[in-house]
C-alpha cells in the first residue's frame, strides 16, 4: 500500500526527503497545514479590504517598482504578470529529481501559514507533485536573492496553464494536462505569485538532494579506500584511536574507526610490512575524509534549518497581526553552505585519485598500469587519466560563488548570493566525485587480485565479489571506457542503510 506523507509543521529532514521521493510517497496537507493556510489568506485579504496602505508586492510594483501603487482591480494581474515575466530561464533542465523536491519544498513552505496563498494552489501543486508532474525548470536565471525568482517562475507557470511539464519521459504543454484532468488555471489572488517566486528551492532542492548522495559517496569513499589500502599493502597503524583521540575531530575520528572495522580480519592488512610510512593519501585518509564528513555535518544543519523555514516575502504574522518586508529569500547561509561542500566533495575526489596513481605506478609488487603483460598492454593507465582530469575541472568548480554578487532591479537588489551557481556547481562535483570513485573501485579491485592467494576482509572481498558480477578483471586491453561506466552505475545503485549514513 502506498503511504503517504501529511505536510505538516513536523520537522523535515533528510531521511524523511529520502523516505518521500524514493517510495514514491503521496502527499496530503494535514489539518493543521490546512488551518494555518486558510487563517493567512483570511487575514491578508480582510486586512487588504480595510486598509489600502501600501505593502510590498501586495498592492505595489516589485524590486525598483516598489513605490508604484497598483489599483485593488488589478492585484490578480499584478501577480500572473509576476510569474509570466520573471519566467527567464535559460540553460539546461534542471533534473526531475531535483524538480520534485522544489515542488515539495515549496508545498512544505506555503503550508506554515505565513505566505497569505489560496489553499487551491497549494492543493494543485500536491496534484502535480502526486501525479508526477513536473514543470520543466531552467538551470540559469537565479541570483540566489529575492529567492530563486526564475527557476520559481517556470515551476509556478502551470498552475495558469503556462509552461511545459515533464509527464511519463515527455514534455508536454501545461495546458494539455490541466484539460486532460478537467482543471482551471489558477486565477492568482493578492500576494500569491510573490510567495511562489520568493523562496529558496532552487537552492534548497539542490542542496539536499546533494547531501542525500553527498552522505552515501563518503561511506563509499570509506569503502573504497579501505579496498585501495590493502591493495596498495598499507600499515594500519596510522588509524590506531590513540592518534585519533589526541586531536578528536569527529569526522576524523569516525573516518579512522570505520576504516578498522572495515579490514577487520583482513589477511593483508595483518600481513608484515616492509614500509614503514605509506603516502599521505593513505596515511591520511581519516584526517581528509573526516574533514568532509564534518563538512557534510554543517551543510546538513544549514540546510534542515532552510527546509523547515519560510522564505518568501513578506511574512503574514496573523497572530501579532502583522505583514513585514524582509529579506528570508537571500540564500547567503545556503551559498556559503553550498560552497563549503564543493571544496569538501572536490578533496574527496582529489585524495581518491591519488590513491588511483599511486596503484598503477608500479610500487610494492604491482605490475606497472596493472596488467599482465605491460608495454603489449596499456592497461589502467588512461583511467589515472581521466580521473586526473576531473579532478583538475572540480579545481575550477569549486572556485566560491558566494563570494561573488552583482547589483540588479535597479541597485534596490544590491546583494545577492550567487547560491544557484553554488548549487549547480557542487551538483557537477558530486556527480565528478562518484566517477573518480568508481575509476578508484575499478582500479583497487584489479590491483587486489594481484595480491592473491590472501585476501582482505570478508566484508570487502564481499563487496569485491558483487563488483566483479559486473566488472571482470582485465586479462588484456579491452575498452575500459565501459567498465567505467558500469563502475559508476554499480556506485549507484549500492543500496547503504540510513543508520549508516546519517549518524
Amino acid at each position: 500500500m502506498q503511504k503517504t506523507h501529511y505536510v505538516s509543521s513536523d520537522i523535515l529532514d533528510l531521511p524523511i526527503l529520502k523516505e518521500i521521493v524514493q517510495e514514491g510517497q503521496k502527499l496530503e496537507l494535514s489539518e493543521e497545514a490546512v488551518l494555518n493556510i486558510n487563517k493567512s489568506y483570511d487575514y491578508l485579504h480582510s486586512r487588504i479590504a480595510k486598509d489600502d496602505s501600501p505593502l510590498y508586492g501586495i498592492n505595489t510594483g516589485f524590486g525598483a517598482l516598489c513605490n508604484v501603487k497598483i489599483s485593488s482591480e488589478n492585484l490578480s494581474k499584478l501577480q500572473e504578470n509576476l510569474v509570466t515575466s520573471h519566467a527567464c530561464g535559460t540553460g539546461e533542465h534542471v533534473p526531475k529529481h531535483v524538480i520534485r523536491l522544489m515542488l515539495l519544498l515549496k508545498i512544505q513552505s506555503l503550508s506554515y501559514g505565513h505566505s497569505g496563498v489560496q489553499l487551491q494552489t497549494v492543493q494543485r501543486l500536491i496534484e502535480f507533485f502526486n501525479h508526477d508532474y513536473l514543470p520543466v525548470v531552467y538551470t540559469q536565471g537565479s541570483l540566489g536573492a529575492s529567492g530563486d525568482l526564475a527557476p520559481l517562475a517556470h515551476l509556478a507557470l502551470p498552475l495558469l496553464g503556462k509552461g511545459a511539464m515533464h509527464v511519463d519521459g515527455k514534455i508536454l504543454e501545461a495546458k494539455e494536462i490541466l484539460q486532460k484532468h478537467k482543471w482551471e488555471p489558477i486565477t492568482l489572488q493578492a500576494k500569491e505569485g510573490l510567495a511562489l517566486l520568493n523562496g529558496t528551492q532552487f537552492m534548497s532542492a539542490y542542496g539536499t538532494y546533494i547531501l542525500l548522495r553527498a552522505h552515501k559517496l563518503s561511506y563509499l569513499a570509506d569503502v573504497i579506500a579501505a579496498l585501495s589500502m590493502d591493495a596498495f599493502d598499507c600499515n594500519l597503524s596510522p588509524f590506531d584511536p590513540l592518534v585519533h583521540l589526541a586531536r578528536p575531530h569527529r569526522g576524523q575520528v569516525k573516518t579512522a574507526e570505520r576504516i578498522v572495522s572495515l579490514l577487520e580480519d583482513s589477511e593483508l592488512a595483518k600481513s608484515e610490512k616492509e614500509n614503514v610510512q605509506d603516502p599521505y593519501s593513505f596515511r591520511c585518509i581519516p584526517q581528509v575524509h573526516g574533514a568532509t564528513k564534518d563538512t557534510i555535518v554543517f551543510a546538513h544543519r544549514t540546510f534542515k534549518t532552510e527546509i523547515n523555514s519560510v522564505t518568501d516575502n513578506p511574512n503574514i504574522f496573523v497572530q501579532d497581526d502583522k505583514i513585514i518586508s524582509g529579506g528570508n529569500f537571500h540564500g547567503q547561509p545556503l551559498a556559503l553552505a553550498l560552497d563549503f561542500m564543493s571544496i569538501a566533495l572536490a578533496e574527496l575526489a582529489n585524495i581518491s585519485e591519488r590513491r588511483t596513481f599511486q596503484l598503477v605506478s608500479g610500487l610494492r609488487g604491482l605490475p606497472d598500469f596493472l596488467v599482465n603483460n605491460p608495454g603489449l598492454n596499456s592497461g589502467f593507465m588512461i583511467p589515472q587519466y581521466t580521473a586526473a582530469s576531473i579532478v583538475s575541472q572540480n579545481k575550477q568548480l569549486a572556485t566560491p560563488a558566494s563570494v561573488d554578487s552583482i547589483v540588479s532591479s535597479n541597485g534596490q537588489e544590491d546583494h545577492v548570493s550567487m547560491g544557484a551557481n553554488a548549487a549547480t556547481k557542487c551538483y557537477r562535483i558530486l556527480e565528478n566525485l562518484e566517477t573518480v570513485l568508481a575509476i578508484e573501485l575499478f582500479n583497487a579491485s584489479q590491483a587486489l587480485e594481484f595480491r592473491r592467494p590472501k585476501k582482505t576482509s570478508p566484508f570487502l572481498e564481499s563487496f569485491v565479489s558483487t563488483f566483479r558480477e559486473s566488472v571482470s578483471f582485465v586479462d588484456e586491453d579491452r575498452l575500459l571506457a565501459d567498465d567505467i561506466h558500469t563502475a559508476i552505475g554499480f556506485i549507484q545503485n549500492i543500496s547503504v542503510d540510513p543508520d549508516v549514513l546519517f549518524n
